[in-house]
């Protein structure tokens, strides 16, 4: 099996990354476009509830797999690898159906006392099949990610938005005459259909690499697997609490905000129209970068863990600094573009701008945002997920404390969610800090601090004059996109300029590496 380095691997989750996230915008796109701010609303609010049946059943064990299996490549021991397969697959097999049941029983209850929306029934039933196919990708990503092979993984991805995109315009269009409930159940299917084609992809790229037959003597190593699920459970319980925190996090988030902006005197609807924009427009632009940092978070997990065996004090000091640097440099262009042309992106993309300004408002705060996840998984890969689960438990509550606090009143209304969300990021980065730096005293140096504010200081100032010359003399959009294309060249300047991407670095990437020759 093909193994990548700590970069090789992280670029190429990147490069999948970017694409699945370019594509999975064509498909909101769509749905704005065909469902509207009501249509979407309804679609993003069934969404918490899936992701919360989804967290219960994986268990925390893709990053428990891909440790453990990482180890065991390691020394060698197939034997041990695929009991910790065997382990995991009755696991997950077991909680899946659990909880797939459960969301078929109590979908009626969630849709109308805790959703108060009833149209977001069918949305939850439909999709409730789609449990125990990502619970089954799950455990052989976790596999790939500890065989420090990321291609299967990021092929799949690219695979599950094309087969998305393919068919979210048909099912909505077919079902939209039924109805928005019934719009967003075919949004719903064409996500099972995209994770179905990621599955069966894995499937057989697993038959392909693996050196062992996995249903031969399958309840032998089940029976003999007590010590091999002891030690995935030390890894994976913590794990679960921190993203079970932040899955009833998201499925509290919509019940609360329906709940708050209904005690500020806004209607049902119009709640749901404004939570659509929030969480169907602006949250996924505000998370766009994101998939640079998941993709060190990864690649960080092992390769920490490894570094940690060895007691390479430096190597993990310099891979989570390497980590932050990466994922400050991934953001601070987006966190610019989307503060200085919120109203222009938001009307291009989505046909409308009513929620630019909340956009505006929370941009500049989700630079820590983006730093979170390396620092997350620097803490599951030094045995410190217990600090990592407390630290979000820490922020949900208290952004759900000034959640309710601000958006039930009238004054505030949607805005105050927008707060809560920026407070609660705010809290969980400066939390994970804190428990790096008490525990192996880690340190941002002051001098990439000054380099940080230099890069997006000096950006963004190149940006607002450039608006202010060009802004009688040409549109939005053409200006947006003049901007945008110089902001990006003095961005990628500044970047190498400042040191936050070097030449040893680039010197790991085969094409740069000829040309740096």
């Amino acid at each position: 099996m093909t193994k990548q380095t700590f970069l090789q691997g992280t670029l190429i989750l990147i490069a999948a990354g970017m694409i699945t996230r370019l594509l999975g915008f064509v498909n909101r796109i769509v749905l704005a476009r065909v469902m509207g701010e009501e249509g979407v609303g309804l679609y993003m609010m069934a969404v918490p509830t899936l992701i919360l049946a989804i967290t219960l059943t994986q268990f925390g064990l893709p990053v428990a797999i891909s440790k453990r299996v990482a180890e065991a490549d390691a020394e060698g021991d197939v034997q041990k690898i695929k009991r910790i397969l065997v382990v995991s697959l009755a696991i997950t097999g077991i909680l899946s159906i659990f909880f797939t049941s459960l969301m078929f029983l109590f979908a009626p209850w969630v849709a109308g006392h805790l959703l108060t929306d009833s149209r977001t029934l069918v949305p939850l039933l439909i999709i409730a099949p789609i449990v125990p196919i990502i619970a089954i990708s799950s455990v052989l990503r976790g596999y790939f990610q500890g065989r420090q092979n990321m291609k299967p993984q990021a092929f799949s991805m690219v695979i599950e938005q094309i087969v998305r995109i393919l068919s979210v315009a048909f099912l909505t269009k077919l079902m939209l005459p039924y109805g928005l409930e019934y719009a967003a159940a075919g949004a719903m299917v064409s996500v099972i259909l995209g994770e179905l084609a990621s599955l069966l992809f894995m499937l057989h790229m697993f038959s392909l690499k693996k050196r062992f037959k996995m249903r031969r003597k399958f309840m032998n190593y089940l029976q003999s697997g007590k010590q091999t699920l002891n030690e995935l459970l030390s890894i994976a319980i913590p794990t679960t609490g921190s993203r079970l925190i932040g899955s009833v996090s998201l499925f509290l988030e919509p019940i609360l905000v329906a709940q708050s902006l209904a005690l500020a005197g806004i209607t049902t609807v119009i709640a749901t129209k404004q939570y659509g924009e929030l969480a169907g427009y602006i949250l996924p632009l505000l998370v766009m970068p994101s998939f640079i940092t998941h993709s060190l978070s990864v690649a960080l997990v092992p390769s920490i863990s490894e570094a940690s065996a060895k007691n390479q004090m430096q190597l993990i000091h310099y891979r989570i600094h390497q980590s932050i640097r990466l994922s400050f440099a991934s953001g601070g262009l987006a966190t610019i573009l989307l503060t200085s042309f919120a109203p222009t992106i938001l009307q291009w993309m989505y046909g409308t701008n009513n929620a630019a300004y909340m956009l505006a408002l929370m941009a500049p705060f989700f630079l820590l945002l983006y730093i979170q996840s390396p620092l997350q998984a620097a803490l599951q890969a030094l045995d410190l997920a217990k600090a990592a689960m407390w630290n979000s438990l820490i922020g949900a509550v208290v952004k759900f404390t000034v959640l309710v606090g601000l958006a039930s009143q009238a004054s505030f209304g949607i805005r105050g969610v927008a707060i809560a969300i920026v407070v609660g990021v705010l809290v969980v980065t400066f939390l994970h800090l804190a428990a790096l730096m008490q525990a192996i005293k880690f340190r941002i140096p002051f001098g990439d601090l000054t380099k940080m504010a230099l890069l997006i200081g000096l950006t963004w100032w190149v940006g607002t004059k450039m608006k202010e010359v060009f802004h009688y003399n040409m549109s939005e959009h053409s200006l947006f996109l003049l901007i945008g294309v110089i902001l990006s060249i003095l961005y990628i300047v500044l970047l190498f300029i400042l040191k936050f991407i070097t030449k040893e670095e680039l010197k790991q990437v085969p094409f740069f590496k000829k040309l740096i020759k």
